[in-house]
């Protein structure tokens, strides 16, 4: 999700999940795959990067501080949610494997494209 201040500054907020793959230890005993859930936040171009490039199943390497507020809920409950705001992300997976942008009236097919190298900014990842 994407929102824009009353300023005009961006801000995305997703979830990001990390799991530790399954394996067996030396005496045998079995430790499950173990997933977490993280609540990121990005600002400004970040955020504005994230809105055009990020899809959900990309991964991605986010560096930042972890922070924790809190709130009180309807029902006047102190209620606590961990964050991590990114100061940088890179995207790691290939171009390839994300899913297709919009078509244009004037887009070639993918092969086409390769033949004729074009020098589209549309294109071009800022990062």
């Amino acid at each position: 999700e994407v929102r824009y201040l009353d300023s005009g500054m961006a801000v995305a907020t997703f979830p990001l999940a990390t799991t530790d793959r399954a394996y067996t230890l030396a005496n045998g005993t079995q430790v499950p795959e173990r997933t977490e859930w993280h609540n990121i936040v990005l600002w400004k171009k970040l955020a504005e990067t994230a809105e055009k490039y990020v899809h959900k199943g990309d991964k991605l390497y986010i560096e930042g501080k972890i922070r924790t507020r809190s709130y009180d809920d309807q029902n006047g409950v102190k209620r606590y949610v961990t964050e991590i705001f990114g100061d940088n992300m890179e995207m790691l997976t290939p171009r390839a494997a994300q899913p297709a942008a919009p078509a244009q009236p004037q887009a070639a097919s993918p092969v086409a494209a390769a033949a004729q190298p074009e020098n589209n900014p549309s294109d071009d990842l800022p990062f």
